[in-house]
């Protein structure tokens, strides 16, 4: 697991990156594409525009006397007097022709601004109402601008040479990207689809290893927990059998109640581990009733008692709080309070010495127990109330216990609608700070 770890998180990763890479490059070329499009759209209309303007266009020259040695041919002489574009249509008209011609090649939307000039001496010009504006607009992005030479000679059907049409089309990346708005959108949420994705497995397997740590030391330290008082009942039963302790009466009772201690130690071992099931599935049922704090805190302070003088520690008691009255279970709370100060004990240093406080804040009636042990350090003190998890301190089994104390602490502590909190300094101690509310 610690080898195909990195590997699998490495492939996903490169997949991901490759993934967005081809994705960018497919829009790209897609946009590239569509402006293509566009453009060949563009091109056909504008063509369209201009064959509109010429087979519409009708004869309109004035009625002038032809004067041969002006006009040495009657050619010429219609060229000169051919009616221009603007004379023929109204802007209207002309803005009717273009709608046209873009519907028809699939352009309805596109905004558009048009002019007509002439360099001949009698030309207009003719001019939409914002091409100016649009001009000054967009002076150094104009992104599409069509100049077309209206066709001249003998197939200008009396059109003037060189009339010029220009169409100015503004913001045309805009009106293509706008076409593809789905298409990049429906691009997008599926990359950020495929990230969480990406997240959540990385962060699955991340967990995965974890675990797989956890029930490794779990079944490390489980087997040490039953493997050590195995190991005395079966010495102790080697020494009942011997003919010297089986007529002793005090030595058969000595070793009795090394069997029947160990026992119980086993049997402890094994309903912290079926509690921990139950509270995993919510089965435990809270007994919840009108007690006084104190008297429950007094009960796991008797039960700690014997373990503070073994380690020839100090015991500091202050209960200082005047309302104790709390909606609690009387086992469960003794219980939290007991585990707390249990592992104020395992963890402790030379000189033991644990302070045990209460006090009111309002409505909140507040238990903060500190002790003079080796602490915590940032990482552990952010993992103390998961389940199974131990704080390394060297040697796997030079703490006892499978690492559920803190869990059903901060369980219960949360049944019983209260807040624990943690501080610890790494050869200091810890300070474990709980609030309960109080009765009503």
């Amino acid at each position: 697991m610690k080898k195909i770890f990195p590997v699998i998180t490495i492939l996903i990763l490169l997949s991901l990156l490759g993934l967005i890479f081809f994705q960018f490059l497919w829009i790209k070329g897609a946009l590239e594409s569509q402006e293509q499009k566009f453009n060949e759209h563009l091109a056909l209309a504008t063509f369209q525009v201009s064959q509109d303007l010429v087979q519409e266009k009708g004869n309109l020259m004035p009625l002038i006397k032809k004067n041969p040695s002006v006009f040495p041919s009657e050619r010429l002489q219609m060229e000169f007097f051919a009616p221009t574009i603007a004379q023929k249509f109204s802007k209207d008209e002309i803005r009717q022709i273009i709608h046209k011609a873009f519907d028809k090649q699939g352009l309805q939307k596109v905004p558009f601004e048009f002019s007509i000039s002439s360099t001949s001496l009698i030309g207009e010009e003719l001019v939409s109402e914002n091409f100016y504006k649009m001009q000054v607009d967009t002076i150094n992005n104009i992104e599409k601008a069509i100049f077309l030479e209206s066709p001249g000679g003998s197939n200008s059907e009396g059109i003037s040479p060189q009339e010029i049409l220009v169409i100015l089309i503004p913001h045309v990346k805009s009106f293509i990207w706008g076409s593809m708005t789905w298409l990049i959108i429906g691009a997008v949420v599926f990359t950020i689809i495929i990230m969480c994705a990406f997240f959540l497995t990385v962060r699955a397997l991340v967990k995965q290893k974890k675990l797989s740590e956890i029930k490794s030391d779990f079944i490390n330290n489980m087997t040490h927990e039953f493997k050590t008082p195995l190991a005395t009942i079966s010495l102790a039963v080697d020494a009942l059998k011997n003919d010297k302790v089986f007529g002793n009466k005090e030595k058969m009772s000595y070793f009795t109640g090394i069997i029947k201690e160990e026992n119980k130690r086993m049997n402890k071992q094994v309903e912290t581990i079926l509690q921990a099931a139950l509270l995993d599935k919510q089965e435990v049922q809270l007994n919840l009733k009108k007690l006084h704090a104190h008297d429950m805190i007094n009960s796991a302070l008797n039960n700690i008692q014997l373990q503070v003088e073994e380690k020839k520690g100090k015991l500091q008691v202050n209960l200082g709080a005047t309302k104790d009255l709390l909606m609690a279970d009387e086992v469960h709370f003794t219980n939290l309070i007991n585990n707390l100060l249990d592992n104020a004990v395992k963890y402790s240093k030379d000189n033991l010495q644990i302070t045990l406080s209460t006090q009111n804040a309002g409505n909140q009636f507040k238990i903060k127990i500190e002790d003079n042990g080796i602490g915590m350090n940032k990482e552990t003190l952010s993992r103390i109330f998961e389940k199974f998890y131990r704080a390394h301190t060297g040697n796997v089994h030079n703490v006892k216990g499978f690492g559920l104390g803190l869990s059903y602490v901060k369980t219960m502590v949360d049944a019983h609608h209260g807040i624990i909190k943690a501080e610890s300094v790494v050869g200091r101690g810890s300070t474990f700070n709980i609030s309960f509310p109080l009765a009503k």
